[in-house]
């Protein structure tokens, strides 16, 4: 990677223009700005797109309904010229230093291939918010590497090199609108990937997934939806065993320490 990358970052958005406005905002301010910003208009009828221009942010339409085909397009543009491909959502605010703390970690270890971190919930009350950061996001974490081997890659909050992209993009099941787009690209990794986990890059998202009985459950059977769609390469006896090196990474991070939007998946 050169000294200094290229950085995209893809923002899949339906509808969602008030919380749009703050996030691009929030970009605006970043200590290492992106060199592009990608908004995915997913056949929005209010002003996200409007937003996003008045921005300067790179405006693409996709007018397959789902989470999965906006973020999936948004990548797709993003090889054209990025070194590493960010991802958050309409209702993410990075704090101010998160693009530089994404471009740190890639400069500093070459083995690197996806970086994520955890989520701070705003918007709704202290035990939603505490409910959502270590329940709803935390237990995704801990349960999906102890069954797929590898962190949870938060769709919310995370960074991936184009190369990995490149080689996925036709493997992942970018056109399923029902499943988890985030669960289902983490199926398609491998711990020689070099998939990591910080605990240290938090990113302030809406309380919305957790906020009703209803949405989080919706969100909950997802989980076995997305399983069941990539199976069995989901299967923990499927996954590659890693070597005595990678356990040792592996187990010094699992030591530290929707889904996005209602509009999506209905």
């Amino acid at each position: 990677m050169p000294l200094a990358p290229h950085v995209a970052v893809v923002i899949p958005c339906r509808n969602d223009a008030a919380y749009l406005d703050a996030c691009l905002a929030a970009l605006a301010a970043q200590t290492r700005r992106a060199d592009t910003v990608i908004l995915v208009d997913n056949d929005s009828t209010d002003a996200s797109a409007a937003v996003a221009r008045r921005h300067g942010a790179m405006v693409l339409h996709e007018p397959t309904i789902g989470i999965w085909p906006a973020a999936a397009r948004g990548y797709d543009a993003a090889l054209e010229s990025a070194d590493l491909i960010a991802r958050l959502d309409a209702d993410s605010r990075p704090h101010p230093d998160w693009v530089a703390q994404l471009v740190r970690a890639f400069d500093s270890d070459p083995t690197l291939g996806v970086l994520t971190g955890g989520a701070e919930f705003y918007g709704g009350t202290p035990l939603q918010n505490r409910l959502g950061e270590r329940w709803y996001v935390g237990g995704g974490h801990f349960w999906i590497k102890k069954w797929l081997g590898i962190p949870l890659v938060f769709g919310s909050n995370f960074a991936m090199r184009a190369e990995i992209w490149e080689r996925l993009r036709d493997r992942v099941d970018r056109g399923n609108a029902r499943i988890h787009d985030d669960l289902d690209l983490t199926i398609r990794l491998r711990a020689s990937d070099g998939v990591r986990y910080d605990p240290q890059l938090r990113m302030p998202v809406s309380a919305r997934p957790v906020q009703t009985v209803s949405g989080l459950s919706r969100r909950v059977v997802r989980v076995v939806t997305t399983f069941a769609a990539s199976w069995p390469e989901g299967a923990a006896w499927r996954r590659e065993a890693p070597s005595r090196s990678e356990a040792a990474v592996a187990a010094d991070w699992g030591r530290d320490g929707d889904d996005w939007t209602p509009e999506y998946g209905g």
